[in-house]
């Protein structure tokens, strides 16, 4: 018997170190899904087949990955246009959020049509970024009105949508908000969320937003078109947050973060070396958190080692990304949407 055991140990072993390990990325082939004259700066995948996504002037849909079918729609409200920059999902339905007031946030219907099922009006009111722990909870993030910023949860998958009071959150700096450039300045992993802002501050929440702290960061905040673009936690320590200056995109300086405690601390990271501004930063899936990809109107980026060394891999301009797996990826932009196989 010990020596059946002693062969099979040998066996298990041979076959992990035979195992090969996934080499970093050399190229990027982007292949162009849409090419439309909208807008697109959120995407989410509904399932391993469907990406949906939003844009401007009202329109909406969703990609078939597997055969890159597009199948749009256009929303009204009353005489508006809307401009989506938000949306999220769950299992059972698409959410997309409009930008300036009034706030209309959409979830897919009964009958084929989307649903209104939250309104918000008045001076300051703009959404910027929407998100799911689960087919129960969801929370969007907008700028500060009335002295706090925005944050409305539902708890019931969508069907209903509460505003955080001011009481209940940390106290607000005036003008402090969040970009409305990729839909990933909100991060969730377990029941934790963190919410990045133009202040370089990031809201903090282990409760799925019952209770909130803010953590400080060292990224650069002393223009408005400063601070926390995008965020992207791998688990519930590690994350990686991204920014910059939009009107200085070649400059460098303090606009990387990574944090390895879950947002306790945050440090700087390949400070002043590329990249500059970029406007979405994203885990790549099955990396152990060491791949990421950063991508904006400056191109994408790619660093195999955690963040602490980026080279370019495309000059082609996107908004945002999401990853279909540890490979693919689908990006969109100005007036396109492409999938994007990284070899």
């Amino acid at each position: 018997m010990r020596s059946i055991l002693s062969f099979l140990t040998i066996l298990v072993l041979f076959s992990c170190t035979q195992e090969p390990k996934k080499q970093p990325f050399q190229t990027v082939e982007i292949t162009p899904v849409l090419e439309d004259s909208v807008s697109i700066r959120a995407i989410t995948f509904l399932d391993a087949r469907t990406l949906a996504f939003a844009g401007s002037n009202g329109i909406y849909g969703t990609v078939d990955v597997n055969s890159n079918q597009v199948r749009t729609s256009k929303q009204n409200y009353d005489s508006i246009t809307p401009s989506f920059r938000a949306v999220g999902g769950t299992s059972e339905d698409f959410f997309m959020l409009s930008v300036e007031s009034p706030a209309l946030l959409y979830k897919t219907g009964d009958q084929g049509k989307m649903e209104l099922v939250y309104t918000e009006e008045g001076e300051g009111v703009f959404y910027d970024s929407l998100t799911f722990w689960d087919d129960t909870e969801g929370i969007a993030v907008g700028d500060t009105v009335e002295g706090c910023l925005s944050i409305i949860i539902t708890r019931d998958g969508g069907n209903s949508w509460v505003k955080i009071p001011c009481s209940d959150l940390p106290e607000g700096i005036a003008g402090e908000g969040a970009f409305a450039a990729s839909n990933s300045n909100i991060a969730v992993q377990g029941n934790k969320v963190w919410i990045g802002t133009t202040e370089g501050r990031v809201y903090y929440s282990g409760d799925r937003g019952m209770t909130w702290e803010i953590q400080k960061t060292p990224i650069i905040s002393e223009e408005p078109t400063q601070g926390i673009y995008s965020m992207d936690f791998f688990d519930e320590n590690m994350g990686f947050a991204i920014g910059g200056d939009y009107t200085q995109p070649e400059s460098y300086n303090a606009n990387k973060i990574k944090t390895v405690d879950g947002g306790k601390t945050w440090q700087l990271i390949a400070d002043g070396q590329e990249p500059g501004y970029k406007s979405c930063v994203q885990f790549v899936p099955n990396s152990d958190g060491d791949a990421l990809v950063a991508i904006g109107f400056t191109g994408i980026s790619y660093s195999s080692d955690g963040g602490e060394n980026w080279r370019s891999l495309s000059e082609e301009p996107f908004f945002t990304l999401r990853f279909l797996n540890d490979s693919t990826a689908f990006a969109a932009g100005s007036k396109r949407i492409a999938r994007l196989d990284f070899k």
